[in-house]
Parts: C-alpha cells; sequence; structure tokens
C-alpha cells in the first residue's frame, strides 16, 4: 500500500478544468446529441417503413438535413482533439520542437480553411432564407437546419481558434499533454 500512495504522492495534480474546457465539453456535448437525433430518425424510420408500411413525411429530407447538421457538429468535435485520422509520416521523424511547429501551421491552415467554410456556408443560410426552400411533404422551411449547421461550423472555426492558441502559448493546457498518440 505504501508503493501506491508514493506513486500517488508523486504524480501530478489533476488540472482545473476552466471555462475554455467547459466549453469544449458543451460543444462535444451538443455533437454527441445530434449524433443521437440522428441515429434515432434512421432506426425509427427503418423501423416504421419495414415493419408497418409507413413512412414519415419528409424523412429524406429530415434525414439529410440532419446529417449536414452532425457533420458540421462533428467538425467542431473533432477540431479540438484532434482525434480525427491523421497521416504523418513526416511529423513523426521529426524531433518533438518540429511536431510542434508542424501542428501550429497545420491548426492555422485548418482554422482559416474551416473559417472560409463558415462564411461561405453563412452565405447558403441567407440564400436558402431569401429564397423560401422548403421540404417536400409537409412544407418547412430549410434555412433553420443551414443555421444549426452552421453554428456548428461557427463552434469549430472556435475550438479551433483555441487549439491554436494553447499550442502557441500553453501546450500544457492540451488535455493530455501537448503530445498526440499515433494511432496504430
Amino acid at each position: 500500500m505504501a508503493g501506491a500512495e508514493a506513486a500517488m504522492a508523486m504524480s501530478p495534480a489533476p488540472r482545473k478544468r476552466g471555462v475554455m474546457d467547459r466549453f469544449i465539453d458543451g460543444i462535444e456535448l451538443v455533437a454527441a446529441f445530434f449524433v443521437g437525433i440522428v441515429a434515432t430518425d434512421i432506426f425509427v424510420s427503418v423501423l416504421l417503413r419495414y415493419f408497418f408500411s409507413f413512412q414519415i413525411p419528409d424523412a429524406y429530407d429530415f434525414g439529410r438535413l440532419l446529417l449536414g447538421i452532425l457533420i458540421f457538429w462533428g467538425i467542431a468535435a473533432t477540431s479540438y482533439r484532434g482525434t480525427h485520422i491523421t497521416v504523418d509520416l513526416l511529423w513523426a521523424n521529426v524531433n518533438e520542437r518540429y511536431q510542434r511547429y508542424m501542428d501550429v501551421i497545420a491548426t492555422l491552415v485548418l482554422l482559416f480553411v474551416v473559417t472560409v467554410q463558415t462564411y461561405t456556408l453563412f452565405d447558403k443560410v441567407v440564400s436558402t432564407y431569401h429564397d423560401n426552400v422548403l421540404t417536400f411533404d409537409l412544407r418547412l422551411p430549410t434555412w433553420p437546419f443551414f443555421l444549426v449547421a452552421w453554428m456548428g461550423d461557427v463552434s469549430a472555426v472556435l475550438l479551433i481558434a483555441i487549439r491554436t492558441y494553447r499550442l502557441v502559448f500553453h501546450p500544457e493546457e492540451m488535455e493530455g499533454g501537448y503530445r498526440m498518440k499515433p494511432v496504430e
């Protein structure tokens, strides 16, 4: 027992979670909520169609619009943690200093690309609103779905900006330490 107590005394205290960490967790929770919504929509649609020969009105429209929302909130959820699939042949073969430089440059490029994407998606929200695009069966406006997807994209920009700031100025604040674990 004394060995376990000594090991616990030597391990660093858990990092205090601040407002930014709770904000990040909130965005990830919203993304997880949309995963649940899309899965439920698909399950209920298939169940009703195959067992009761009934189709939810606008099931296809809702499915594709919700999938779009899920994609943009998924980008937000994976952008901060860096848990998306990467190919890092060069990164794995340089020292830690250059790895950090590469991570900062890659994150800045990602920030630029997602910011431009967010701008263009906002244009899509506005044009969908002004064009009065409606669903097929129920004639519901589709712009609110585009707006929620755009909010996911805005969240991605914010999280990538936080990641960039932390990589540059406070790499120790990156959850799990700075070092990324390679997928094997």
